[in-house]
């Protein structure tokens, strides 16, 4: 536009610069088409009042320095040409493509019917750090996949979190129970984080400091299907509680020692008719299956605080998915910090050794003193001033 502006000017300067101008012009026709990001900005100056709003460029053409040169003629219609293609594309759809979402997915790995996902807000990935996957298959001769666990291991800025999605073996007979638990501890026993140094990082899930377990933990209620269906007609879920299998393993400590859950305060996540608010079974064609809450979300570790624990009502499946909120305590390095840590420390470190040098100084004064007054027995004034010198 300098060039333009500048042109008013004779010269032959002018007029080469204008044919740069021209060829600069020729060969950018494609430019708005082949950007990276669709140039919104120049959109949104420009195309948003639609082919009205070119009405300026027609300005050029009152130019003299337009009318001068044939050259800028052919720029002139292509330009024309490019901006009312430019008018015609979907102003809505660039700037739903320029609206990028809050959340950036960190990793998804599948196992079968096993699935995890982790996704963090995009201004939190880049102290995303050491992720890792680890799978476990506890199903069919006690490898497949079809029972299991995915694991996921990471570093929210210095702390390191394991979410481990698994899916238990299923089955309401007593005993079913104690396989569960076998699942449980042969998931711990297999699953392995490996790294190329390894150094100070988690290599198992009780290395973490943080740990979320989900999934479908397939524990059932020790009770008959009548009396459960009773209790939950009544919505007495501290009653019904009390005979969950999981609620007791957390007591006794077993499978899952130190772990928690929230408050089950919600009716029994499994098992549903498909697409019905009805708990299969109702149908006495069916064959019955006693409800129980088969769909978990526990932590293990410390700074953890639970915000919400309810159930979400999709009713795509025979499950009822569970979600939980936790509020959750990271440790973050900060190396100004640390530096002044450091230079406290090292003030301290000096200050004890001046202080240790001091004392001995002061032994040697005292064991110089007595030595004088008992084999040399010279006066006490010039004993204190002799070993003064010294230091």
């Amino acid at each position: 536009m300098n060039c333009i502006r500048d042109e008013e000017e004779s010269g032959v300067h002018q007029q080469q610069q204008c044919r740069i101008l021209t060829r600069v012009l020729s060969g950018s026709e494609r430019i708005g088409l082949s950007w990276p990001e669709q140039p919104l900005n120049l959109l949104s100056q420009h195309g948003l009042q639609r082919p009205g709003s070119f009405k300026s460029i027609k300005s050029f053409t009152a130019t003299k320095s337009f009318g001068r040169y044939n050259s800028f003629k052919s720029v002139e219609n292509d330009m024309k040409s490019e901006l009312a293609l430019l008018t015609e594309i979907d102003l809505e759809s660039l700037l739903k493509r320029k609206r990028r979402s809050s959340y950036v997915r960190i990793v998804s790995k599948k196992m079968v019917g096993v699935f995890v996902t982790i996704w963090v807000r995009r201004s939190l990935r880049k102290h995303i750090q050491n992720v890792k996957v680890s799978t476990v298959g506890v199903g069919v001769m006690g490898y497949i996949g079809n029972k299991g666990s995915v694991s996921v291991s990471m570093s929210v800025y210095q702390t390191p979190f394991c979410f481990v999605c698994s899916h238990l073996t299923s089955g309401e007979k007593d005993g079913d129970e104690l396989k569960r638990n076998a699942d449980v501890y042969e998931i711990h026993r297999r699953t392995h984080f490996h790294s190329v140094s390894g150094i100070g990082l988690p290599k198992s899930i009780n290395d973490h400091e943080r740990v979320i377990w989900l999934g479908d933990l397939n524990y059932r209620i020790n009770l008959s299907y009548d009396r459960t269906r009773e209790l939950i007609a009544r919505k007495e879920w501290s009653k019904l509680a009390e005979y969950d299998q999981l609620t007791k393993e957390l007591r006794k400590g077993r499978a899952f020692d130190g772990w928690r859950e929230g408050k089950l305060g919600f009716p029994p996540t499994y098992k549903y008719e498909l697409n019905s608010d009805r708990y299969y079974g109702e149908d006495p064609k069916a064959r019955r299956r006693t409800p129980a809450w088969c769909d978990r979300i526990l932590s293990h570790g410390k700074g953890f605080r639970l915000l919400n624990y309810r159930r979400t009502e999709l009713k795509f499946s025979d499950h009822r998915p569970v979600t939980a909120t936790f509020m959750v305590e990271v440790e973050v390095f900060c190396p100004k910090k640390l530096q002044r840590a450091l230079t406290i420390t090292d003030a301290e470190i000096e200050n004890e050794e001046a202080e240790i040098g001091l004392d001995i100084g002061m032994s040697y004064l005292q064991l110089d003193e007595e030595t004088s007054v008992w084999e040399i027995e010279r006066p006490k004034s010039y004993t204190y001033n002799y070993p003064i010198r010294q230091q």
